[in-house]
């Protein structure tokens, strides 16, 4: 928070500046208690023990996050703050507010932060920082990072926290010099650069990247966002000379198949309403990227566009990206598996006898991950339909229930109808508000992490 604090003394906003400062203190004030009450052995932290603290810290992340927005009133209203600062944590993307430009600068680049650290996690960060939590920083790594990591990058997890923050630290370097090169000024290349490799989608200005019209800045984000949506461990084998194994990868190749089919066909689909193939395909390939990689940028409203690419780009909501980048969705890894194992399945109905084990990229899958990845879509698909089915009791109409789900389940920002890429989430009730914040954490600790605390099998001792 005093990084903001610093940026609203720069623009000489002494009440953005009051309110990280007050916000500051009282987190560690809070922050401070909490260590000195709780227990001195750090490195005993158990599987059951992660659970508890990434859970809890990304919901009280959300609240101490929130204060400046509340103490500056420039989110008045608490529930408010809590669902735009939730959004950023998780990388959602989705925001109440209907100014963004009215914001303070302090505040601007907070919404911003709050995505960056998001995007590779909080306590992951935390993980690569502290080595006292020793052996157990493994469970509090593998409870958070995003996606399965496939390949370990350092036998030890703080390095491998570590090091995956340096690739991101530079990735993200990287963008923002590409941006303030096509047009941009510094704050908003900075702000554009954190929100792009988090896959969060914040903009600094109300009509997001459409508002720059600028066909290069348009064409950095999208190589950009297709960056952050790969796995993470490629570029650590690409960094240390390892190029054959990093693009042998077989996910890695169905995601760039994905975007380009994916795009084709919308270029194809949308010729009509900008009048040319490659006008369309500036625009196409924004928005596939932007939704496949679950960053949630907008440069055209996808929802005026014609069924077969909405219903596309719906589609891709719930692919999302590579397992171990930033993105959101439930990964193409788990597709891929899911796919391998029904095709086994179809086999064996007419071979029962047959014995086959499911591989991606000459990888054996173990059956204990196939299971996971099984019960996770059925947890997902069921807390889609409940909580649907909650909206749809508030009077909310099916498209804009249905897909405000799907958007902050999965991490993605914008759906279709009144929560569409032009629109904002401010005319929900406040009770809407935090199940779909609670949707939000809920997709990005990828479900398990939060609804094993609802079993009471895992209470007991």
């Amino acid at each position: 928070m005093l990084v903001p604090l610093g940026v609203s003394l720069i623009y000489n906003e002494y009440d953005s500046a009051f309110a990280f400062g007050a916000s500051a203190l009282l987190t560690s004030l809070v922050g401070t208690i909490m260590a000195r009450r709780g227990p001195s052995d750090l490195g005993n932290v158990h599987r059951r023990d992660a659970f508890l603290v990434v859970a809890f810290s990304w919901i009280l992340a959300g609240f101490f996050g929130a204060l400046p927005y509340y103490f500056s009133a420039d989110i008045p209203n608490f529930t408010n703050a809590y669902f735009e600062t939730i959004s950023g944590f998780s990388t959602t993307g989705s925001t109440i507010l209907t100014d963004i430009e009215s914001l303070s600068h302090g505040n601007l680049f907070w919404r911003s932060m709050t995505h960056w650290l998001g995007g590779m996690g909080i306590v992951v960060l935390f993980v690569a920082i502290f080595p006292q939590l020793g052996v157990g920083g493994k469970h509090l790594f593998m409870t958070e990072a995003p996606g399965p990591i496939t390949e370990g990058l350092r036998p030890r997890i703080k390095e491998t926290s570590a090091t995956l923050w340096r690739i991101y630290l530079a990735l993200t370097v990287a963008c923002g010099l590409a941006l303030y090169l096509a047009g941009m000024d510094v704050f908003d290349s900075i702000n554009h650069a954190m929100a792009t490799l988090a896959t969060g989608g914040f903009s600094t200005k109300n009509g997001s990247i459409a508002q720059f019209d600028n066909v290069y800045i348009d064409t950095v984000l999208t190589l950009f966002m297709l960056v952050a949506g790969i796995n993470f461990t490629l570029y650590y084998l690409a960094s240390r000379g390892r190029w054959r194994k990093a693009i042998s990868d077989r996910e890695l190749w169905t995601y760039l198949a994905i975007c380009i089919i994916a795009t084709v066909v919308v270029t194809i689909n949308i010729i009509d309403r900008h009048g040319g193939v490659f006008t369309a395909l500036r625009y196409a390939s924004f928005q596939v990227l932007g939704v496949v990689t679950t960053t949630g940028f907008g440069t055209d409203n996808f929802d005026a566009y014609p069924p077969l690419s909405r219903l596309l780009l719906v589609i891709l909501m719930f692919v999302g990206g590579s397992a171990g980048s930033t993105a959101g969705g439930l990964k193409i890894f788990r597709f891929m598996v899911m796919a391998k194992a029904c095709m086994r399945e179809l086999v064996r109905a007419f071979r029962p006898q047959l014995v086959r084990a499911v591989r991606i990229g000459g990888t054996v899958v173990a059956e204990d991950t196939i299971r996971a990845i099984f019960a996770l879509f059925s947890l997902f698909l069921a807390i889609f339909v409940l909580c649907s089915l909650i909206l749809a009791a508030m009077g909310i109409d099916i498209v804009t229930a249905t897909t405000a789900v799907a958007a902050t389940l999965g991490n993605i920002g914008p759906g279709l109808a009144r929560v569409g890429s032009v629109e904002n989430f401010d005319f929900f009730p406040m009770a809407a508000k935090w199940l779909l914040s609670a949707c939000m954490i809920l997709g990005r600790l990828e479900v398990v992490t939060v609804v094993a605390l609802l079993l009471p099998t895992f209470w007991r001792r």
